[in-house]
């Protein structure tokens, strides 16, 4: 964000924490209900803590690792997917960041210094662990479910694995590409700039 004074700088971070709240919680409440439900009803404590154990092997996980789970090169393929749309809706997306605009018109995404960029490049890995995180517990659920003949449940729980995880991790990856051609176009066009004086 780039705004004339500190307590300008500080509202739009405080406004848009507030805004960026909505979306996570519509999203977290329709999403980890059903998988809530079916642990706490049908899925022992002990499977649950071992589920739960496992879920947590992203955290180790090396960003470069990340970067061998992302899917193209380029976003072409995150936009056949339908992936920029889920952006308009995500935290931080074009909905929100619209309404942070309107209060504070100099209000920035992203600025043109590189700690900015790296900064949102490094946010995308940890949204991603996130998400990997519950997409393993859930695809664990999933499977169990399935094993038991709880067939509902685990198309219920496919469906919100989907929404809740996937959408979001490939979201993740087009955010850093695009993050790191805007980095690539920042860079080239100093070069440039430099070259000409």
């Amino acid at each position: 964000m780039v705004l004339e004074n500190e307590k300008d700088l500080n509202k739009a971070k405080k406004t848009l924490a507030w805004y960026n709240m909505i979306p996570n919680l519509i999203w977290s409440i329709l999403n980890l209900t059903p998988v809530s439900i079916y642990c706490f009803t049908l899925l022992n404590y002990k499977t649950f803590y071992i589920f739960l154990a496992v879920s947590l092997i992203p955290i180790f996980l090396k960003n470069s690792f990340l970067d061998k789970l992302q899917i193209g090169k380029t976003i072409k393929i995150y936009k056949q997917l339908g992936v920029h749309l889920i952006n308009k809706v995500a935290q931080n997306g074009v909905i929100i960041n619209n309404l942070i605009k309107r209060k504070f018109p100099d209000h920035k995404v992203v600025t043109n210094k590189k700690s900015s960029i790296d900064g949102l490049i490094n946010q995308t890995y940890i949204f991603e662990k996130f998400h990997l995180i519950l997409f393993l517990f859930f695809s664990l659920t999933i499977t169990y479910a399935f094993i038991k003949g709880h067939l509902t449940w685990a198309c219920i729980i496919l469906l919100t694995n989907i929404a809740y995880n996937i959408y979001p991790n490939l979201l993740q990856q087009y955010i850093r590409l695009k993050l790191i051609l805007f980095s690539k176009k920042i860079n080239r066009n100093s070069t440039i700039g430099a070259a000409s004086r």
